[in-house]
């Protein structure tokens, strides 16, 4: 009778696994069928490296949507990785218990808030203070990293305190052993040891930061141009889906899938390079 069990059991595992394959590959089916050819018909150079949208004159170049995404993910990874990692080091090795029981619930509330109410929260505090103590409007470009960079931060604590939790204590108290400080012991002993967990916390950061939509749409001044500064407007790619397909037809749509292709490669590129760093740093 167990051995049946186990076996229904092991059925039911590989069936869940198979729907989770089995979605991915749809998604991929959809996006390459409906997104290639219309790449194909505006031109994969043209499409890619073009500097202006203008769907009206059948103008579709995605390039300023492409350098804004990397400007607004690249400015959430500079404020939230750092952050994040100290703050998980923090709740990991030194944070007193009683403090402990109010971070920690304050984090994980953090990650239940919509994204929508994390855009008002933007529009209605950072925008102002950005307009007031830098330049521009305030939609712009820095606006939109320091909103993401606080929107990855559950993510990357939760995972790099895991991974932290998750090394073996007696690395820890064999660099006591040695004579290394508490702080020496945590930093040279532990944190290259929970590496892997805090590769995969800054993965998986750096995939919520690109594919954050409302929240960016709401403070980032969504202008299809390349910015040339970080206090200017930027639209991004996820951005640009949004604003456009509730009305879009004909190749306009098929342009915003294909859109969607870039994204979906560009999020590839991002783990495939974060995997072969941390084969190389192993």
């Amino acid at each position: 009778m167990k051995k049946h069990k186990e076996k229904i059991m092991e059925c039911v595992f590989m069936f869940s696994a198979c729907i989770s394959i089995l979605a991915v590959l749809l998604i991929c089916v959809f996006l390459f069928v409906n997104g290639v050819p219309a790449m194909k018909e505006i031109g994969f150079g043209k499409f890619l490296t073009g500097q202006m949208w203008r769907p009206k004159n059948d103008i579709y170049g995605i390039l300023p949507m492409i350098i804004g995404s990397i400007y607004v993910t690249g400015g959430a990874i500079l404020i939230g990785v750092p952050v994040g990692i100290l703050t998980a080091i923090f709740l990991a090795k030194f944070c007193p218990k009683g403090l402990y029981k109010i971070i920690k619930p304050a984090v994980d509330l953090l990650a239940g808030i919509p994204s929508v109410v994390y855009g008002f929260f933007g529009l209605v505090v950072i925008v102002p203070f950005v307009r007031e103590h830098f330049q521009g409007n305030g939609q712009s470009i820095l606006t939109a990293s320091i909103l993401l960079g606080i929107m990855i931060l559950p993510t990357i604590i939760g995972v790099s305190e895991s991974a932290i939790q998750a090394v073996p204590q007696f690395y820890y108290e064999g660099a006591l052993a040695l004579g290394a400080t508490h702080e020496r012991s945590v930093f040279l002993a532990m944190l290259p040891a929970a590496k892997s967990g805090i590769f995969a916390a800054v993965v998986l950061g750096v995939g919520r930061a690109i594919g954050e939509t409302m929240a960016v749409i709401m403070v980032a001044g969504n202008q299809p141009r390349i910015p040339d500064s970080i206090y200017k407007g930027v639209r991004t790619l996820t951005a640009n889906i949004v604003l456009e397909m509730g009305y879009a037809t004909d190749l306009h749509r098929e342009a915003l899938i294909a859109t969607g292709v870039v994204l979906f490669v560009f999020i590839l590129l991002i783990n495939t390079a974060f995997s072969l760093l941390k084969r190389k740093e192993g």
